[in-house]
């Protein structure tokens, strides 16, 4: 991304609610057969690139997304109509209209369900960082992503690095005042 020019100026949008919802797209996230979301990325819309902003419907008897957590991006959500359970770290939470939750990064694990007789309307936003690693606890599952390339790997497969010093090269002599040969 290029830095910004005082004197080139980028269009504000106005995105208009029938607009809004003549755009709106179904996704499943493809490690959870019960995720079907409904929605809007209005941000995309209006030309942001660095916040996420999506109006979703998630429909009785379906979740949002496989219970995850986020490394650097924050997410958050703001309920609009219906109600939901919010599991968070294990423990679930019912939610409904004027409820917001933040995610702070590093943020805890999460996923929303509707398991009720009315969809769940909400506002779901967040950062948009060049490069992101969410976990997937139940699945066992690492997501690292660049950019718009992403790449999965099983969660116990990280590994802990320890970088050392650099070791001096037997061929270096030591000399006078520390100035190398």
């Amino acid at each position: 991304m290029s830095e910004p020019r005082e004197d080139v100026k980028r269009p504000a949008a106005v995105l208009r609610a029938a607009d809004i919802e003549s755009r709106a797209q179904t996704f499943s996230h493809p490690w959870n057969p019960l995720s079907q979301v409904t929605g809007t990325r209005m941000s995309m819309l209006g030309g942001l690139e660095r916040t996420g902003l999506s109006r979703v419907r998630v429909e009785p008897g379906r979740e949002s997304f496989a219970y995850h957590s986020h490394h650097f991006e924050e997410e958050w959500l703001y309920i609009l109509s219906g109600r939901a359970v919010l599991r968070i770290e294990g423990v679930d939470h019912e939610v409904g209209p004027g409820d917001f939750v933040a995610f702070p990064a590093p943020s805890q694990s999460h996923q929303l369900a509707n398991p009720f007789d009315e969809p769940v309307e909400y506002l779901m936003g967040g950062e948009s960082r060049e490069f992101e690693i969410a976990d997937f606890p139940e699945l066992n599952r690492r997501l690292l992503r660049f950019g718009e390339r992403a790449e999965a790997m099983p969660l116990d497969a990280a590994k802990p690095v320890v970088f050392e010093p650099p070791r001096p090269r037997e061929d270096r002599e030591e000399q006078p005042g520390g100035a190398e040969p």
